[in-house]
């Protein structure tokens, strides 16, 4: 056995010094029609559009994002009984990118997820595969990809343009705040986009299997508490999705983006969409309004991974519509984000309403825009089962970062929540929490 490990041993050593020429050149290639994971990757919504000048053979190239927290929060509810917390430092977030260029004008991304909070162990989040050209020869396949590009895989869904702007596990480095939403429209799911753009307008339109996973289950039908079927709808449907928009850098120092989007499943099986619950790393507000006990056991970070969030619950059926706004001038640039969404469980009869409104405004100033300040609203309305009004939260936070060089930012944020209308009966009625949460983030 030491004979055998020894020798497995020279053996990787040796493959590594081969190998790391290429490795090294890889990495310092300037690698086209994909968004940087460091700073120069903010305020990049799709992919850009261009041209690999020259292929000359397979490339790979590996990144990653690392973030870890420090966290001072504090909460409280009408009837008492969250869980107790006090000022730490929380479980680092990893991520691993791997990005391979096949042929000329086609990649693929691999992203793998190395420690989260909701799963500590590594495992992959997705991948695809993404062609801005095709291998075919003649003028018609050339003038097609020109405007067009096509994107297949088991991965992020392009709905809505806050998803661009969000914290993904360790790659938080695009979010000058530190939490998303606090209805977080993000997934993965099986399926493909093309997308067409034409100077600042463009189109995309995607068809998924509209599941986070990919099943062959049959799909049985949905019951009430005293066990009559209310839903016999018995297939499960694709999602289709599709945006709209206009990106265009004005002048020298005005750029606006307008897009609006749609997502669309008539049935998802037995509760399988997860739009607003497709998030697999959790999120960067530990254990806020969790409960200390839920069923006579207390919660565990991964069990609780979404604290401060609103999932509406539509897993069986699904209409959202999400419209953005962004204009960057100077170093002030100003987000907004319009959404309503209409849907229900497989356990409903009927269908509920949920809108969602947000508008951030970020300064970023310095020789290379690399210390920011912002300021965040954001506010949901829901109808819920068992409430006879609907619910209302409230989010405002304020954040500044620096940063030290175009991989490296220190950030923090300062947050006050509010939950309103809630029932007597639910435990965060009269709930909020506000606090302070610091983070040290690297992305390259």
């Amino acid at each position: 056995m030491k004979t055998n490990l020894l020798t497995i041993g020279k053996r990787a050593a040796l493959a590594a010094l081969l190998i790391s020429p290429a490795f090294v050149s890889a990495q310092d290639r300037n690698w086209t029609n994909m968004r940087a994971y460091d700073q120069s990757g903010i305020n990049v919504f799709e992919a850009p559009k261009d041209t690999l000048t020259e292929f000359d053979g397979l490339k790979v190239k590996f990144g990653a994002g690392f973030t870890q927290s420090f966290q001072g929060l504090k909460h409280e509810n009408a009837k008492g009984g969250l869980y107790k917390m006090s000022p730490g430092f929380n479980t680092a977030n990893a991520n691993l990118f791997m990005d391979v260029q096949l042929a000329d004008g086609i990649r693929l991304n691999l992203t793998s997820y190395l420690s989260s909070r909701h799963h500590n162990e590594t495992w992959v989040k997705g991948g695809y595969i993404q062609f801005d050209k095709l291998p075919f020869k003649g003028q018609i396949w050339d003038d097609i990809m020109k405007v067009t590009t096509i994107k297949i895989g088991h991965t992020e869904i392009n709905y809505g343009d806050q998803h661009f702007r969000r914290s993904d596990g360790g790659q938080t480095l695009y979010n000058p705040f530190v939490e998303n939403y606090i209805m977080d429209a993000f997934a993965t799911e099986i399926g493909g986009e093309v997308y067409v753009r034409q100077g600042g307008a463009f189109g995309m339109l995607g068809v998924s299997n509209g599941l986070i996973k990919g099943n062959i289950d049959s799909v049985t039908v949905g019951k009430d508490a005293q066990g009559n079927i209310i839903d016999d709808n018995l297939h499960k449907s694709p999602s289709i999705y599709g945006k709209i928009g206009y990106d265009a850098q004005v002048d020298e120092n005005v750029r606006i983006r307008v897009a609006g989007s749609f997502y669309h499943n008539n049935s998802a099986g037995n509760n399988g969409n997860t739009l607003y619950g497709g998030d697999r790393t959790g999120s960067n507000y530990f254990m806020v309004m969790e409960q200390a006990m839920v069923n006579g056991a207390a919660p565990t970070y991964a069990s609780a991974a979404f604290s401060g969030r609103f999932n509406p619950g539509f897993t069986k059926k699904i209409d959202a519509f999400q419209f953005n706004g962004f204009v960057k001038t100077y170093g002030l640039e100003v987000f907004g984000t319009y959404e309503l969404a209409k849907g229900r469980s497989k356990t409903e009869a009927d269908s509920r309403d949920a809108k969602q409104f947000a508008i951030e405004g970020v300064y970023r100033f310095g020789q290379k825009e690399n210390v920011f300040i912002g300021a965040r609203y954001n506010t949901v309305t829901s109808e819920v089962v068992g409430s006879p009004e609907d619910i209302k939260i409230d989010r405002a936070s304020f954040a500044a970062g620096w940063f030290l060089t175009k991989n490296v930012l220190l950030k923090g944020e300062y947050v006050n929540q509010k939950y309103k209308d809630f029932a007597v009966t639910d435990y965060r009625n009269g709930g909020k929490f506000n606090g302070y949460v610091i983070q040290a983030v690297v992305g390259f």
